[in-house]
């Protein structure tokens, strides 16, 4: 029960933005752009600027390109075995490789770890948004009706906010330049809104993600991969990392995570089955319910 008290507090706050969906009808594009744009890029900042640079920030990296890349290494092999078609292949990957580490893994991890896991689950999900809006983004045009260049993507890359933020705020840190506590406590006001404000998002995604006739056999595929293999691969890939117990546990919490709510606006946009990676997106949620609790207790807390 107690392990179940760590993820239904932030149920309770997802729930609160699906009920204001579907009774108000909110622009979730806006708040959505508004979270990613104003408030995360200060959380991205804070967290690189009050974070000292270590090796840790390598085996991050390492961990997660090497989980990435394993991940759509099995999404292939599954897809071929399925005989998939192009797009649903590419489904499968935006489903199966990308987790939920931002607007659903984080505040997890603030629950079950505090502040200090917190901000490495930050480190982990800037890299991850990365990761996700390039390698994301050419699976959803791989098996979209609407291609994308290396250039565009490139693009994309270079407009993400929260890379603006943590690129500064190492900067800021490697000079060692010292801000003022008034503008760190005005810093930190707009980073601590940005978490509820996109958990509140993904309730509100919840609420409007399509549930029209889909393929079940894949979905349930994508949530095998997602909710079991990439937390095996997590424990097997930290095994040979010098990481501290708390960032181990952190690397394989996220890994265990549903599938990336921001997948499902990829699909959309370049009509990637996007019925097939909304439905993998919802039921691995639900799913979450029960197995983020069974990962916990696996890791002790």
């Amino acid at each position: 029960m107690d392990l179940l008290m760590i993820v239904l507090p932030a149920f309770l706050i997802f729930f609160t933005g699906y009920i204001g969906q579907k009774w108000i009808g909110f622009d979730i594009r806006s708040i959505s752009m508004a979270a990613l744009y104003l408030m995360s890029p200060f959380l991205a900042f804070r967290t690189f600027y009050a974070n000292e640079l270590t090796m840790e920030y390598v085996y991050i990296i390492a961990f997660c390109l090497i989980l990435s890349f394993s991940l759509i290494v099995i999404v292939l092999i599954t897809g071929l075995l399925m005989k998939a078609t192009r797009q649903k292949m590419a489904a499968m990957i935006l489903g199966g490789v990308f987790m939920n580490s931002g607007n659903y893994g984080a505040p997890v991890v603030l629950f079950a770890f505090g502040a200090a896991g917190f901000d490495y689950a930050v480190i982990i999900m800037v890299f991850q948004a990365f990761l996700m809006n390039t390698i994301g983004l050419f699976a959803a045009s791989f098996g979209g009706e609407e291609e994308t260049t290396l250039k565009q993507s490139l693009q994309r890359v270079i407009r993400m906010p929260v890379l603006h933020g943590a690129i500064l705020g190492v900067v800021l840190q490697l000079l060692h330049i010292n801000i003022p506590p008034t503008f760190m406590d005005a810093i930190s006001l707009v980073a601590d809104a940005s978490i509820p404000t996109v958990m509140i998002v993904l309730g509100m995604q919840l609420a409007v993600i399509a549930t029209k006739r889909v393929a079940y056999k894949y979905v349930n595929a994508v949530a095998v991969i997602r909710m079991a293999v990439s937390p095996l691969l997590a424990v097997v890939i930290v095994s040979f990392l010098p990481v501290n117990d708390l960032l181990r546990d952190v690397m394989i919490l996220l890994a265990a995570m549903p599938a990336a709510a921001n997948t499902t606006m990829f699909a959309i946009q370049f009509g990637t089955e996007p019925d097939l990676v909304s439905f993998t997106t919802l039921i691995t949620t639900i799913l979450s319910i029960l197995t983020i609790p069974l990962v916990l207790f696996f890791l002790g807390v």
